[in-house]
């Protein structure tokens, strides 16, 4: 499940390359799930004689990345983008009090380390956040991940690193793939993919379905006054996405296609189980809209032009209702909203230029200048404008891959950002247009080949966030003073690590990194008090420093023509530099996971899958409890391509929390069907 990135074919350096689906350390090779379904085997660690095509969407593939595959979302089953990554060492998931997935990237949330689409950003434009549960992977071909050192191709506000989903691309002339499901407490699947390559043009559509009516809990878990167990109250979802892409290949590496992505949710948000702390709310819709054209154009020998053009809408309501009942809407007091209901527009667009450049002998040189606007606009139940806030961001950037000999690779890269208010409305207040903010992103890394498929790295990466519309203009329902002066966050990465096969047949990786940040954007109560409220309220400052460093080890093997076994540990230290009574949480000192798979007969595969979590900090009084989770699975596979699944997650019915007051879900089972042609 963890790919090392392609070494770069470069006028001096080896045309071999490493092949294009090593897989590392954290899980299931390509080879296993290929082979599972009767393709083709893949060959770890096979020499390509030149260098491997690009998928159109991918970000610097030369510099440090992890992969997940699309075998390896199909081998454990992974559903969401956040259950995706979460095969990754260095990433931790959770769940929020807004019944949220969201993701943390060596301790770097979606804000700090966002999420991209085939190099698009994708984001709500307010917030900055992305709710990772609401994006299938039934139409990715891989996720692409770069922790800390990532690309300045990428844009503004990687912090610390990027997550890049690269959508799917047939290459038949007709291929597919359907599936459907069913499991405990009414959860449903359907998703159907369809794909044409007819040379110089091809067609990549998809759907997706999946709801359930909630989730079972733990038979451990004891109830409260907020909620009684059994099943999760108030936790229903539905999400339907649809997917069309369009492409043209006339030859020579050209290409161009156009995206159109539709999502439509609704999802209802469990009370927590403290009575004190429940929030009746529910989710009536939340949908998202968004197209986008991505190229790549040969201008002769040398050079290759890139452009990226999106638009993105989002539109959700969030309704707050006085009791367990979701029948009388709440419109005043601790956790109601507005009118009872608040109705988000938001709507970003923008575009990338890019020039990358071989002319001159041992670089490939990449120029890139990127624009974007963001604009949030927000009423209540009775249309009225409460607020309505628009940004512009340019960035410009160059990066330089200079070969060193036949077997190192110096990358350096420059980006300067600017961020630009363009509107600034309140109901609560009134505003001056605030003043424009820079910052400037720097980074270096050397990379060393001891093998064509082995690598050792060393970066340094110093970036920086701009803050959000959210950060700068909320309110947060009168309980904090608005900050338009606020600056940019700024971090210096390091990280020295190794990537590459250790003996035949085995993958393996290992790093050590560490963060210092600075000017942390964080809460500060402007009277001191413990809580912030109308009474006593709160502002958001650059205050905050804090140091992330850590470990992170992986390995993947075969034991014999049946079985293979691998896993990956990540160490991390998180600490608050400024204020260490102030916890950073959600990000858990250990993450371990294990997996195993056997073929148990020719057309019988068992995969096994646990996961361990040590003790994380829920906020600064809380810390919740480590747990350990086993997850089981059989395939049968009665013809070619026909496969029947039966999984069983969370086997021993632990219960646990990644957000104190939420519990996971417990023992739960599902079944499906699955035929690619």
């Amino acid at each position: 499940m963890f790919r090392p990135p392609r070494i770069p074919s470069f006028p001096r350096t080896r045309r071999a390359a490493l092949a294009t689906a090593v897989a590392v350390a954290s899980g299931c090779t390509a080879a296993w799930a290929q082979e599972g379904r009767g393709a083709t085997p893949f060959e770890l660690g096979a020499i390509q004689v030149t260098a491997p095509r690009l998928a159109l969407g991918e970000i610097a593939p030369e510099q440090v990345s992890s992969v997940v595959t699309r075998e390896d979302i199909q081998t454990f089953n992974r559903e969401t983008v956040g259950e995706a990554v979460n095969l990754l060492s260095g990433v931790t998931v959770s769940t929020n009090s807004r019944n949220e997935q969201t993701v943390y990237l060596r301790g770097y949330d979606p804000r700090q380390a966002p999420l991209f689409i085939d190099g698009i950003p994708v984001y709500v434009p307010y917030d900055g956040y992305v709710d990772f549960g609401r994006f299938d992977t039934g139409d990715l071909a891989a996720i692409q991940v770069a922790k800390g050192f990532s690309s300045v191709a990428y844009g503004p506000n990687t912090l610390g690193g990027a997550i890049n989903l690269i959508s799917r691309k047939p290459g038949k002339a007709f291929e597919g793939d359907a599936s459907i499901g069913f499991g405990e407490d009414g959860a449903r699947r359907a998703a159907v993919n369809l794909g044409s390559n007819q040379g110089v043009w091809y067609v990549q559509a998809g759907v997706a379905h999946r709801e359930a009516d909630g989730f079972r809990l733990s038979d451990d878990f004891r109830p409260t006054e907020t909620e009684d167990g059994g099943r999760r109250d108030n936790a229903y979802y539905k999400d339907s996405k649809a997917s069309l892409k369009l492409g043209l290949t006339p030859g020579g590496g050209d290409e161009y296609a156009l995206t159109y992505i539709k999502q439509d949710g609704e999802k209802g948000q469990p009370p927590s189980t403290d009575p004190t702390a429940a929030r009746y709310w529910q989710w009536p819709y939340w949908d998202k809209e968004s197209l986008y054209f991505v190229s790549r154009t040969a201008l002769g020998a040398h050079e290759t032009l890139k452009l990226r053009l999106f638009a993105d809408w989002f539109d959700n309501e969030v309704n707050s209702y006085t009791d367990a009942t979701y029948a009388t809407l709440k419109t005043s007091g601790s956790g109601s909203v507005s009118t009872g209901r608040s109705i988000y527009h938001d709507k970003t667009h923008g575009g990338a230029v890019e020039l990358e450049s071989r002319r001159f002998k041992g670089h490939l040189v990449r120029f890139v200048a990127q624009t974007k606007s963001d604009r949030h606009e927000e009423r209540d139940g009775d249309n009225a404008l409460g607020a309505d806030f628009e940004d512009t961001l340019r960035s410009l950037s160059v990066e330089d891959g200079i070969s060193v000999g036949d077997k190192t690779l110096l990358s350096i890269g420059l980006a300067h950002h600017e961020l630009e208010p363009e509107k600034v409305f309140s109901s609560g207040g009134s505003f001056t247009l605030p003043r424009r903010q820079r910052a400037t992103d720097a980074q270096i890394g050397l990379f060393y080949d001891l093998t064509p498929t082995a690598r050792l790295y060393a970066t340094v990466a110093e970036k920086t966030r701009l803050p959000t519309l959210k950060d700068r203009y909320s309110i947060r329902l009168g309980r904090f003073i608005e900050n338009p002066d606020l600056e940019a966050e700024q971090a210096r990465n390091y990280e020295i690590g190794y990537q590459g096969q250790p003996w035949a047949g085995a993958q393996a990786d290992a790093a050590i990194f560490w963060s210092d940040i600075e000017d942390k954007i964080q809460s500060v109560n402007l009277t001191g008090a413990a809580s912030c409220s109308a009474a006593n309220q709160c502002q958001m400052q650059n205050v905050g420093k804090a140091r992330i460093k850590g470990i992170e080890l992986g390995l993947k093997t075969p034991l014999g023509a049946r079985w293979e076994i691998g896993g990956n540990a990540t160490w991390m230290d998180v600490e608050n530099v400024s204020d260490p009574a102030t916890r950073l949480t959600n990000i858990p000192e250990t993450k371990i996971i294990l997996h195993a798979l056997w073929r148990a007969a020719a057309a019988v595969d068992m995969i096994a899958f646990a996961e361990h979590d040590s003790g994380r900090w829920a906020s600064d009084t809380v810390k919740l409890d480590g747990f350990t989770t086993l997850n089981l699975k059989m395939v049968w596979r009665p013809m070619k391509d026909l496969s029947a699944e039966l999984r069983v997650n969370n086997v021993t019915d632990r219960n646990y929390e990644l957000e104190a007051g939420f519990p996971a879900p417990g023992r739960m089972w599902f079944a499906s069907l699955d035929y690619r042609f």
